[in-house]
C-alpha cells in the first residue's frame, strides 16, 4: 500500500460506526478522481482504503514527530 502524505480527523462517522471513529486521525491516500467527486480515500478501521464524503473529515497538519508516530503505528 502506498504511504499517506496527509491526514484527516473524522468529525462524522457518516453512518459507518464500524468503519470510522469520530475524533480519530486517518491517513489519506491520494485519489484525484475521488476528490473531483467530493470524496476522500482513507484507510479505515478495516485496514483497507475506502472512499468517504469529504464532509466526514477535516484536514490536519500534524507536527513531524506526530507524523512519524502515525506512520509507525
Amino acid at each position: 500500500m502506498e504511504k499517506a502524505k496527509r491526514f484527516v480527523i473524522c468529525i462524522d462517522n457518516c453512518d459507518c460506526p464500524a468503519s470510522l471513529e469520530v475524533r480519530k486521525i486517518y491517513p489519506v491516500l491520494e485519489d484525484s478522481q475521488a476528490e473531483k467527486h467530493g470524496q476522500v480515500r482513507v484507510v479505515d478501521e478495516s485496514g483497507e482504503d475506502y472512499l468517504y464524503p469529504n464532509s466526514c473529515f477535516l484536514p490536519i497538519e500534524p507536527p513531524e514527530i506526530v507524523r512519524e508516530a502515525l506512520f509507525a503505528a
